[in-house]
């Protein structure tokens, strides 16, 4: 592994996450330089990430020191890294309490907490140690001051509006409105810091007891594996990639953020940066199933009363994502002082696409809120209800085109995998009145679905094979999840036809990329190759004869991730670098999917 770097942000994939279930700091090389409080979606006090070299951060890390190795420790998001100096040798230890169930410590509550160990194992070693905060995004300069607990504890405190944060831990000096210090331990020795956010208006409080909140932390994350129904060669990457979507959730309500970050790009230098820490009705979807599939009934009806909540109303306003506990508003802006990740920018908060049509997210939906069903959770009153409506509601869209999948900023048509999903809500409604017994005007269902598949097929289909949309030739990636919803056999001869061409076409180095970038997306730029299509693929070469080529590509994207097995949104074959934003929801998703397929 690479050593401490300062000239630019690390390469995606050189990062760690840490995770208390409601926020998710970035770490690489010893410094956090992402994190957002008080959870996912808030501003940021730590913006390196997005920022120059000198922007808010918080690194602690042995002055001449090499990381070694790094892991976390069992299953949890308590990452160990080793590191290796002229004099010594050591270990740090980061983690976020998990502030979920009983016994939780006093001085946590409504907080954000990270604690950062550093222990010197061999020799004796030197310790730099700095500290840069900024509030909102880095715009707001906090008033910070020295001062000390009822009890007498030393804290740094630094106040700024709405916000509070707490450093404990061997005293920092002022420089240059940053703090930093360098210290000595031998062998044997360790020195301890505790970095806590609250409301600016909450008094301070003494610091937790570390050793306490790491066992709790550890036994949380134990319960949660003792609990997985993971089978198959590739279990321990499903297995990671399920504790990642339970890390990007928000325990209270229960909503999923797509990733921990915004405006990492899908190039470098490129425009192609988003806003992702919001939830969107489709992984929330996927991610059902998922949990589902391997047993997490009880978790996945968590999931699925998020979803209900969000999407309670009318279904003339649904929105194909929100706020990750259901709010609506996602104004998108441009954070214009922030120089972005090697200079790609803009640097954008919000998300504009949420007022776009996009016609297979009320399929996405009754796809998964079928699969519970078959899977034996019970609908309400509510939740069934629910689903009628907006089985009407696509009754009022059947003629109106949309943006695709893929959020596409151009002209809207209709995309074949839009009407797939279409077909496949309308399918899902047709089956739980004739397989569970639910009541719904099934006749005008079953006559929508059979109309949408004479459709499809007549108008999604050019030389044999599925076609982006109606209007083009042209190849989509989305298309591999045609025979996922039962439209249509992995090995039929229209999806293999379409599979060839999506090899010959949209192949980059192994990977698969979602469509020729051409500009007919309304967005300038190109971007990497989209790991969760590649994972499709692998879905459906296992499902259709190809068991060998299924392996081998699973093993190459599987070698794709970073060294904790995290995955961003796409990946650059040539220079081997993970793109886009970071860890990735839809990525570890199909990871999933396609493991369950080679199973």
């Amino acid at each position: 592994m690479s050593g401490h770097r300062t000239a630019k942000q690390p390469p995606i994939g050189d990062y760690a996450i840490l995770a208390d279930r409601q926020t998710s700091p970035l770490l690489a090389h010893g410094s956090i330089d992402w994190l957002c409080v008080p959870q996912f979606d808030s501003a940021s006090v730590f913006s390196r990430l997005l920022g120059d070299p000198d922007a808010s951060h918080w690194s602690i890390v042995p002055v001449d020191g090499e990381e070694t190795s790094r892991s976390y420790r069992e299953n949890s998001f308590v990452l160990d890294t080793m590191w290796s100096t002229p004099t010594g040798a050591a270990r740090t230890t980061d983690f976020m309490p998990i502030r979920e169930g009983e016994g939780e410590d006093p001085a946590l509550e409504d907080t954000v907490a990270i604690v950062r160990r550093i222990e010197c194992t061999e020799g004796e070693i030197d310790i730099d140690h700095d500290l840069v905060m900024r509030c909102d995004y880095g715009r707001v300069v906090p008033w910070v001051r020295q001062d000390h607990t009822d009890s007498g504890e030393h804290v740094l405190v630094a106040l700024a509006g709405p916000d509070a944060l707490a450093l404990y831990g061997p005293r920092l000096q002022p420089r240059d409105r940053s703090h930093s210090g360098r210290f000595h331990i031998s062998a044997g020795q360790q020195l301890t810091w505790v970095l806590i956010w609250r409301a600016s208006y909450r008094p301070i409080t003494d610091s937790p007891d570390v050793d306490v909140e790491l066992e709790r932390t550890l036994a949380h994350w134990r319960e949660w594996q003792a609990s997985l129904s993971s089978e198959g060669g590739y279990s321990a990457a499903v297995d990671r990639s399920l504790a990642v979507l339970r890390a990007l959730t928000l325990h209270r309500s229960g909503g999923i953020v797509a990733a921990a970050t915004t405006s990492l790009p899908e190039a470098i230098g490129g425009e192609r940066n988003w806003d992702y820490r919001f939830t969107w009705l489709r992984d929330s979807a996927f991610t059902i199933s998922a949990l589902a599939n391997h047993g997490h009934h009880r978790v996945a009806w968590h999931w699925r009363q998020w979803l209900l909540r969000a999407i309670a109303g009318d279904p003339e306003d649904l929105q194909i994502m929100y706020g990750v506990s259901g709010e609506r508003e996602l104004p998108e802006r441009t954070l214009e002082h922030l120089a972005g990740y090697r200079d790609s920018l803009p640097v954008r908060v919000g998300n504009g696409a949420v007022a776009q049509y996009q016609a297979d997210v009320i399929g996405e939906v009754m796809v998964a809120l079928a699969r519970l069903r078959d899977h034996g959770l019970d609908e309400d009153d509510f939740s069934w209800q629910l689903q009628v409506s907006l089985l009407d509601h696509l009754t009022h869209q059947l003629d109106m085109p949309d943006r695709g999948i893929w959020e596409g900023r151009g002209d809207p048509h209709f995309f074949t995998q839009g009407r797939v999903m279409m077909w496949a809500a309308f399918d899902r409604g047709v089956q739980a009145v004739e397989r569970h017994g639910l009541d719904g005007p099934v006749d005008k269902w079953r006559r929508h679905r059979d109309n949408l598949r004479a459709e499809i097929l007549s108008k999604g289909v050019k030389d044999g094979c599925f076609v982006q949309h109606y209007d083009t030739d042209a190849m989509d990636a989305a298309l591999l999840q045609i025979p996922q919803t039962g439209f249509i056999a992995y090995d039929s001869d229209i999806m293999l036809a379409t599979v060839s061409r999506i090899e010959q076409e949209l192949l980059d180095g192994g990977f698969v990329r979602r469509y020729v970038t051409d500009g007919g997306d309304g967005i300038a730029g190109a971007e990497g190759a989209f790991l969760m299509c590649t994972f499709w693929l692998v879905e459906q070469y296992a499902r259709s004869g190809r068991p060998d080529d299924a392996r081998v590509l699973m093993d190459k994207l599987l070698a794709a991730g970073n060294d904790l097995g995290l995955f961003a949104e796409e990946y650059d074959p040539k220079s081997g670098e993970l793109l886009g934003n970071f860890p990735q929801a839809f990525s570890h998703l199909a990871l999933i999917r396609a493991a369950d397929a080679l199973a």
